[in-house]
């Protein structure tokens, strides 16, 4: 044998030890008793690798690791009546001494909404025992499903994770999920189980598109791993749906194995029947051949023996590698471009067996990262349901949602349909709202920005507003949104600041500069140049605003702000002043003329001729015939838009401070509180879609108070999250507190694993990029702020312990009377001031804090 199998042979003992002794200890948030959890998905996999969901119930759905969205697909070729609901499953065979067998699989029973179908019930594998009793404990990304029923010898635990670390990209983006399964012998006698794991070779389909040719199953045990290693013959290499999965046992014990189940031998397809019963007479599997099935079952068993009372960890892994991503696309918008851009994460790794060589070694240790990260936010003092909200959310990103090409680039959809993406092009005017990434993967956001600037924005200044693939043709779509490129000069002022990359600056400067120009151009934005928006505005409500508004307007005084510093940095003093007396001038006009004692409304202001309006920014939404443009509807008009004040509360958050005055913005949100809040929706009428009903509360996108237009821009009846979080952290930002935190557990509330998954807030379409927003609440409520470029960093004078992350490093600040404690848990941090706010400011001279270091200091 050779050294360095000798040495994975002994690493795979020692993990292989601790994961069979060492009791979960997973963070837990949330628990959802069993009348909550039937619409529990949480998905789990890397950033822009995919993922695969463990349920409420214990069970593996919907398999979206071939690039694509897929609800609802759980890997089962079989196109005939009830054969479509089976799918992926795990199930365990008990024997006690005296020869009793019981065989159940590892989920709790199945929803009652899918017991009535034309072919009978439709859960997957509805007709199987299963256990009585579950419920769902979560900490994202751990999620532990409890089993148990009096009928049984056993109680159960199904865990699933994937690593995520602040901070460590790589670490948080390997494409496999970890299954934990936590046995206990709950009787008085000794007893004998096996657990068994089956997934069929789906290689070549997605769900949707795509057929497995000549797949193969292969039975490999290399380097104390052992397990099956997923391929085909058949798929063309060059396919979407082309790559290669493995699924291993990390356990003691007889392991035993099928590549392939009964062939078909007649009308009536009995091969799970023989599966049941063969794995039901020892818990042991006897192999079958199938040499025709292009898509063979794989089966894995591991047999053991519990002691009376006895509990004992069994751990498997899923790892994936699919390669080749293709182009946006989606029905009736074929593959705008047709190419191959591939996947970052498949750059890492030669197959998926690769990726269970590389992450084995370090398992207990990406496991103890993560818990660490999990276990600094849960602890902290930051309300619950903001922990809650910032933490859930999170998961989004590591959907088919985001993904990062093969140069390493983050894109995105505004959201997921079933099986197809929902907007393509990482829409500025939605992603603007998004604050996860920046705070916890800085180089991710960075990134973003230089597909913006890089690559979307044209020598006009001009950034599509959609991005097309591949990157060279980012400036195709060819039209620009007012509140997507204001909101991506303050994105870009935010990742720099975070970053303190000098270079990253001076590089993307001239771009940065020339989108804010922009705003002049003839027919233009600001074409008078006046620190006012009066012209067509594209926006993020899929219209066109005409004249002066609070949500375009803040917008715009945000970028001016943010223009304004970066400027004066580079000594460009000529052009900072100028952004600052634009700055100005917008403010005040907007106090003087927007706000009416309440609010910010809208004063529509109709071009009257398409002489008036620059062709770059004329009819993007309905056509340049189309807008009559002497009376245009779906305007905001005498409004109470939900999120006016976006562009303040991103100046908040960067630290660029109040955008007009005070009181009027504090004024502002408690009229959305009184205008816009809803106790109960069943008393609203709504004409568009529905993300809140019945006995549920939330902020509507618009209430009109005093006039409303006949026709108003087409979501002001609706709800949606992003939206309200928005308001909501907005109103943490103010002090008001109790407003704030009612309309964050409003929303919570709806997603409460009954009517709808926690891990899934949408809007247009799954897992929508809008509510990732979220994160900034856990920064209204710790006040924190932090610059990498004259290295500061702020927090509440409130005392407490909380929680941090700027993007590179995160930690926890302990704040007590005039005294903060600062620890740093990955990473590192370098300080030049540390303030309290409202009790002042400690110079430090340039320190550096490391990880696992901490800091005390008086002010």
């Amino acid at each position: 044998m050779k050294k360095n199998q000798i040495f994975m042979l002994s690493l795979f003992v020692s993990v292989l030890s601790q994961a069979q002794q060492e009791k979960s200890d997973w963070p837990v948030l949330k628990t959802y008793d069993q009348d909550h959890i039937q619409k529990i998905k949480m998905p789990v996999g890397g950033i822009g690798t995919g993922t695969i969901s463990l349920t409420g119930r214990g069970s593996l759905e919907d398999w979206e690791i071939m690039n694509r969205p897929a609800k609802g697909f759980n890997p089962t070729l079989e196109n005939w009546g009830p054969a479509k609901q089976k799918g992926p499953f795990f199930a365990i065979f008990m024997e006690d001494e005296e020869g009793n067998k019981q065989t159940r699989l590892l989920e709790g029973m199945p929803d009652e909404s899918y017991y009535e179908g034309a072919w009978g019930a439709t859960s997957n594998h509805h007709g199987l025992p299963r256990f009585n009793n579950a419920s769902f404990k979560t900490a994202y990304p751990f999620g532990q499903v409890f089993l148990s029923d009096e009928s049984l010898p056993v109680e159960v635990v199904v865990g699933a994770y994937n690593p995520l670390i602040p901070g460590n990209i790589d670490d948080s983006s390997i494409p496999m999920v970890i299954l934990n399964y936590k046995v206990k012998n709950t009787s008085n006698n000794n007893i004998t189980i096996s657990l068994a794991g089956t997934i069929q070779n789906f290689i070549g389909f997605d769900g949707t598109r795509g057929k497995a040719i000549k797949n193969v199953n292969t039975i490999r045990e290399e380097n104390g791993i052992k397990g099956i290693h997923y391929t085909s013959k058949g798929v063309d290499s060059k396919s979407e749906q082309w790559g290669s999965f493995s699924f291993v046992s990390l356990n003691e014990g007889t392991t035993t194995y099928r590549t392939a189940w009964q062939k078909k031998t007649s009308r009536w397809d009995k091969k799970r029947l023989d599966f049941w019963d063969d794995f039901s007479e020892d818990g042991i599997l006897e192999n079958r051949e199938n040499k025709e099935a292009n898509a063979p079952m794989g089966s894995l068993a591991i047999k053991t023996t519990l002691k009376a009372g006895e509990e004992k960890n069994f751990r498997f892994l899923i790892s994936w590698h699919f390669p080749n991503r293709q182009t946006w696309d989606k029905p009736g918008f074929q593959k705008l471009i047709k190419a191959t851009v591939g996947n970052y994460y498949t750059t890492k790794y030669n197959d998926s067996w690769d990726v269970i060589n590389k992450t084995l070694p370090r398992l207990n240790e990406l496991e103890t990262k993560t818990k660490t990260f999990v276990n600094a936010l849960i602890e902290s003092d930051i309300p619950f349901e903001i922990k809650e909200s910032a933490l859930f959310n999170l998961a989004h990103l590591r959907t088919q949602l985001a993904f990062r090409i093969k140069s390493g680039h983050l894109l995105g959809w505004e959201g997921l349909f079933d099986d197809y993406g929902s907007c393509f092009g990482s829409c500025t005017h939605v992603w603007n709202y998004e604050q996860t990434t920046a705070f916890l993967f800085g180089e991710l956001a960075k990134t973003m920005r230089d597909v913006e600037y890089g690559y979307a924005t044209d020598d006009t200044g001009l950034m599509s507003f959609r991005v097309y693939l591949p990157l060279e043709l980012g400036q195709k779509w060819g039209k620009a949104a007012a509140d997507g490129q204001m909101g991506s000069v303050m994105k870009f002022y935010r990742d720099w600041q975070l970053s303190g990359d000098d270079e990253f600056l001076k590089e993307h400067w001239p771009k940065v500069k020339k989108s804010l120009e922009f705003c002049w151009i003839p027919g233009g934005w600001d074409a008078n140049k006046d620190g006012v928006m009066e012209g067509s505005q594209h926006n993020t409500m899929d219209v066109e605003y005409f004249g002066p508004n609070p949500q375009m307007g803040f917008w715009y005084l945000g970028a001016l702000k943010a223009s304004a510093e970066m400027a004066n940095y580079l000594g460009e003093k000529k052009f900072a002043k100028t952004c600052q007396n634009l700055y100005k001038q917008g403010s005040n006009w907007m106090d003087n003329n927007l706000f009416n004692g309440e609010f910010y409304e809208q004063q529509i202001q109709p071009p009257m001729s398409a002489d008036n309006v620059a062709e770059s920014l004329m009819g993007i939404t309905s056509g340049k015939n189309a807008i009559d443009l002497t009376s245009p509807d779906f305007q905001l008009g005498k409004g109470v838009l939900v999120d006016q004040l976006i562009g303040q509360v991103f100046s908040h958050i960067v630290g660029l401070g109040y955008l007009a005055d005070e009181e009027n913005i504090k004024k502002t949100l408690k009229s959305i509180m009184k205008y816009n809040y809803v106790e109960k929706m069943a008393s609203h009428a709504n004409f568009h879609r529905s993300y809140a009903l019945g006995e549920e509360s939330a902020l509507l996108m618009a209430a009109y108070p005093l006039e409303r237009p006949e026709k108003p821009f087409p979501y002001f009846t609706e709800v949606m999250t992003g939206f309200e979080y928005t308001a909501a952290i907005g109103m943490l930002q103010e002090g008001q507190i109790e407003d704030g935190l009612l309309c964050i557990r409003n929303i919570r509330d709806r997603y409460d694993g009954k009517k709808r998954s926690p891990f899934n807030e949408a809007e247009a379409g799954h897992h929508y990029a809008r509510s990732m927003i979220a994160w900034a609440g856990i920064l209204a409520t710790t006040k924190f702020h932090y610059s990498a470029v004259d290295k500061s960093m702020t927090f509440t004078s409130v005392s407490g312990t909380y929680f941090w992350s700027n993007g590179y490093s995160y930690g926890t600040c302990e704040v007590k009377d005039k005294e903060a404690n600062l620890t740093v848990l990955y990473g590192e941090v370098d300080l030049d001031s540390f303030s309290l706010e409202g009790i002042g400011t400690k110079n430090l001279k340039n320190i550096t804090i490391q990880s696992n270091d901490s800091l005390n200091i008086k002010l």
